[in-house]
């Protein structure tokens, strides 16, 4: 086995004794060094006499012996040589030695065309990029002087039926800049050109203008929409705000589209804190038409839909997930989707953004996230609670204790509706909660919305678990 190995080692393999005679030479030190079946018997010294020195008969190794590398020139029959990297270790039993060598001539011809290949890539690359900003900026041009015009024009329409073709025009041509804007990010993350600008802005100013940016349509549907930013969340953060609302936008739109009636949640929690980098956390949920599980790992390809019917009914292009996640990435986050075909669909992801330097209580340990009561912006009765249950009561831990079974209850009689209602009311109670707490609440809420008993029936015993710790502290500590 070990003979059939060297004999197809695509290196130089040589063996020699301890005369500097060489006795066996594999197919590949035959082919390279040109000596054939005559590489038997020939003298080491004449294959590297750089590190082989032999005078009076008596001959020595002054390269390394013992596995270090050593850059030797290796000669052929015919005295051309080549540049090697070379080994040569000694078999203690036999006092024979055994050399091994790559030709460093290939594997530099090899490097050179993978860099000529390279920028060649890199340059196809940029005359692409270039192109598609060309050809984006010349279609943008055109577009926004028809939606300049037609603007111009809605005021003074007073006939119906041409005020309908008007709003017609100026919805098609804003459609029409959102899809050259998705084409020239696509273009230009493809071709690692696209540069994040991040900078300080007030986050919770950015969430009412996307709520804003949404209600019109979300409410035109019937549908409700549910805002969730937990207090842990800094009202001033350092990051690519419009990125941020792009990503964010791009999924309550998708949201706003599969959806025809029930809800559409956005949920922001503040995860993690290392030094001044923070980890935020984003929830955009909703009780649309969902997705096949085999199907969802096509959602974030490029010019993909889950099938061609999606794009006739709803229409698209299919970039705007590619591009999501390649601008998560970027902000050194992650984007996952967990759906029920049927049921809805949620999308999370995550993105790291600077803490506010201007903030007085700026600190580096890792701080915990509360989860607040949500609120329906949308509802004509919405108000703020600014109240709240204080976990570390007996009587709020009790309160929690009944409605988790209340909950697991409502899971066994399949009554979704009334599940949701009592995980409202365990996310309420446990405002203010210890950090693992408030994470098992987040996983328990996830497994609700999907309807999984298996996580649910987990998750209400970790729960228990967690709220047995905080009253007896001898059973966390066990």
């Amino acid at each position: 086995m070990e003979t059939l190995l060297l004999e197809n080692a695509l290196e130089i393999v040589l063996i020699f004794d301890d005369k500097g005679t060489i006795t066996y030479g594999n197919a590949s030190a035959q082919q390279k060094l040109e000596y054939g079946e005559e590489l038997c018997g020939q003298p080491i010294g004449s294959i590297f006499p750089g590190a082989f020195e032999t005078a009076a008969d008596e001959w020595k190794i002054t390269c390394p012996v013992g596995g270090e590398i050593s850059h030797q020139t290796a000669y052929r029959k015919n005295q051309t040589c080549f540049p090697t990297e070379m080994k040569v270790v000694q078999d203690s039993k036999t006092g024979s030695f055994l050399c091994m060598a790559n030709d460093v001539l290939e594997k530099e011809f090899l490097s050179r065309d993978l860099e000529r290949v390279k920028q060649e890539t890199e340059a196809a690359m940029q005359v692409k990029s270039e192109f598609v900003a060309n050809v984006t900026h010349e279609l943008r041009t055109p577009v926004n002087g028809i939606l300049g015009h037609v603007k111009e024009l809605l005021p003074e329409e007073t006939d119906k039926k041409k005020l309908r073709g008007l709003n017609m025009i100026e919805h098609c041509c804003v459609e029409m800049n959102k899809l050259i804007n998705n084409i020239l990010d696509f273009s230009k993350l493809e071709a690692g050109k696209f540069v994040l600008e991040p900078r300080r802005f007030d986050f919770r100013n950015m969430i009412d203008y996307v709520v804003a940016n949404h209600k019109g349509r979300i409410t035109e549907k019937g549908l409700d929409f549910f805002l969730t930013v937990s207090p842990g969340v800094p009202e001033y953060i350092v990051g690519d705000e419009l990125r941020i609302t792009q990503v964010i936008n791009n999924l309550l739109s998708n949201a706003q589209k599969f959806t025809s009636m029930g809800k559409i949640t956005l949920e922001v929690i503040k995860t993690s804190q290392m030094n001044d980098s923070i980890e935020l956390f984003f929830l955009v949920s909703d009780t649309g038409i969902g997705i096949d599980q085999k199907d969802q790992d096509k959602l974030f390809r490029s010019f993909s839909q889950v099938d061609a019917s999606i794009s006739r009914k709803y229409g698209g292009t299919g970039l705007g997930l590619s591009i999501c996640r390649q601008l998560v990435e970027l902000m050194g986050g992650t984007i996952h989707v967990e759906s029920i075909k049927g049921k809805g669909t949620t999308f999370s992801f995550s993105v790291w953004v600077g803490r506010d330097p201007e903030a007085k209580d700026a600190g580096t340990e890792e701080e915990s996230f509360v989860m607040p009561k949500p609120v329906n912006f949308f509802a004509d009765n919405a108000e703020e609670d600014e109240g709240g249950s204080v976990y570390d009561s007996p009587e709020n831990r009790e309160t929690l204790k009944k409605n988790l079974s209340k909950l697991i209850l409502s899971v066994e009689m399949e009554n979704w509706e009334k599940a949701e209602m009592f995980m409202e009311t365990i996310r309420q109670l446990t405002t203010d909660a210890p950090q693992e707490v408030s994470r098992a609440v987040l996983r328990l809420k996830m497994a609700v919305q999907k309807e999984n008993y298996e996580k649910i029936s987990t998750g209400i015993e970790t729960m228990r678990e967690l709220i047995d710790a905080q009253e007896d502290p001898e059973i966390g500590k066990a």
